[in-house]
């Protein structure tokens, strides 16, 4: 019988409205998807996104992260 493990990682992510830095504790399933993150700094939190890992600031307003995150999906070709 084979054990499957997942992979936990840290990670450096910038908030997607203002490129501040942080800290992601990401668990990585043996097929590559994402199981579960955590900003593990303060002030921060993971958008939720299907495909990708991406952060905001708490500082920021729904309207804001909503808003930047739809402008990361056009650029990165997926609006």
């Amino acid at each position: 019988m084979t054990i499957l493990q997942n992979r936990t990682e840290y990670e450096i992510h910038g908030c997607v409205v203002c490129a501040r830095l942080f800290n992601v504790l990401v668990v990585y399933a043996r097929d590559h998807h994402i199981v579960r993150c955590t900003v593990t700094n303060p002030g921060g939190h993971v958008v939720p996104d299907p495909h990708h890992l991406l952060v905001a600031c708490d500082s920021h307003s729904a309207e804001e992260v909503a808003s930047a995150h739809e402008r990361w999906l056009e650029i990165n070709g997926r609006g």
